[in-house]
């Protein structure tokens, strides 16, 4: 006991030794869809793209997620009731995780997944943290805009992001994403590492992140940032073996 309360005074701050990692959401918890997940964005069907989510166009399979825009005409209300309010071409899909993740001095997240992500112009997939009450914080962890690159970005407000972008496969075959989420001695700020198939790409930080509680978004938006117009026919975007797990308390 002596023994543990020392190296434990030793231990760098964000490390948590002799405590194994708690799974928030595991692997496999698109085969429990109701446990973990709800449809949709928090706040609804619309943001700030030309999609509007909607249930038949989220669909589970042998533990894979589909998320499927398709054209739409005569959408009713025409426009997203989320600014800058774009109009809706598109029936798509979304799902936020019911756990929220909330980095603390006294613990740590790693976030991560397999995704088979469209990049044609006007395709919008996301894998993202975004605030539950306010906003920032933002961290996108997965964030395809339209070309063969992958976002890693971190918002400190509007004007102050922090972005890193690596190329991604047009092929839609599956590759991983992680970040790990570490709050700083400082007790404000968090440690942000990207990794992509595993291998180290980007360190950021999030500003006054500690103890902010942040949603985790699965989706499929279409144009908007990713360009216009979109595609005439059906997008796909896939995910697998999402899984949260926490270390600390």
């Amino acid at each position: 006991m002596k023994l543990f309360v020392v190296l434990a005074c030793l231990a760098a701050p964000g490390t948590f030794p002799f405590v194994d990692a708690a799974t928030v959401i595991p692997a496999n918890s698109f085969s429990s869809f109701s446990t973990y997940w709800n449809n949709f964005y928090p706040w609804g069907t619309d943001h700030n793209g030309s999609g509007r989510m909607a249930s038949a166009n989220i669909i589970v399979a042998s533990n894979t997620l589909s998320l499927i825009a398709t054209p739409t005409s005569n959408p009713s209300p025409p426009t997203s009731t989320s600014n800058p309010k774009p109009a809706i071409h598109y029936a798509s899909g979304a799902i936020h995780a019911k756990e929220h993740i909330t980095v603390t001095a006294a613990n740590a997240y790693t976030v991560s997944g397999e995704f088979s992500a469209p990049t044609a112009v006007g395709t919008w997939p996301a894998f993202w943290l975004t605030a539950v009450s306010g906003w920032p914080p933002e961290v996108d962890i997965g964030e395809w805009k339209g070309t063969a690159d992958n976002w890693f970005n971190t918002f400190n407000t509007s004007s102050v992001v922090k972005s890193t972008l690596v190329d991604w496969p047009t092929d839609l075959s599956f590759h991983s994403v992680k970040a790990v989420l570490t709050a700083q001695s400082n007790n404000k700020d968090v440690k942000i590492d990207f990794y992509m198939d595993n291998k180290f790409i980007v360190t950021q930080y999030g500003s006054g992140f500690v103890g902010k509680a942040m949603y985790l978004i699965i989706n499929l938006q279409m144009e908007g940032s990713s360009g216009s117009p979109g595609p005439s026919g059906r997008t796909v975007y896939k995910a697998r073996n999402v899984q949260v797990t926490r270390t600390g308390n």
